[in-house]
């Protein structure tokens, strides 16, 4: 339940990481007309703030803690319901439609059990809409980021 939930674990949540660049109309990129999702890898503290302090949290949150879910809900322009783009721990998509495997992991699962789990419970989320493969093109992305570092 939820009391124990909280009792177990802290909760981040951080409702929009693009609010400057949002309010100016652009949906994908900030005020510096960057992408802001393809910037995790090695955000710029002057050009993408919110990407980079929101990393330097997560270090900070792994090293006292540990991380044990990042999630980033979508929605989008041409599809119905949430959704999410995970990441699947067992294979690497090289981008000839070849599936490699990428590194160990003893829980492969664990990338799709809440998604799962959500898609039970929230009549708006649809697990049918959620993706795993890990593309090369989006290796700069938080998804891929957060989950090859914490």
């Amino acid at each position: 339940d939820a009391k124990s939930l909280r009792e177990r674990f802290v909760f981040k949540i951080v409702p929009m990481l693009n609010p400057d660049g949002v309010i100016n109309g652009n949906y994908r990129t900030g005020l510096a007309g960057n992408d802001l999702n393809r910037k995790w890898r090695n955000p710029s503290r002057d050009l993408h703030p919110t990407i980079f302090h929101m990393k330097a949290m997560m270090a900070r949150m792994r090293d006292e803690r540990g991380v044990a879910l990042f999630l980033d809900f979508h929605g989008h322009s041409v599809k119905n319901n949430i959704f999410i783009y995970g990441c699947d721990h067992t294979y690497w998509d090289n981008g000839n439609g070849e599936n490699h495997p990428s590194r160990e992991d003893p829980k492969p699962m664990h990338s799709r059990l809440f998604p799962a789990q959500l898609d039970a419970v929230c009549p708006m989320f649809s697990y049918e809409d959620c993706r795993f493969h890990v593309k090369r093109r989006k290796e700069n992305s938080g998804r891929v980021v957060c989950w090859r570092e914490f």
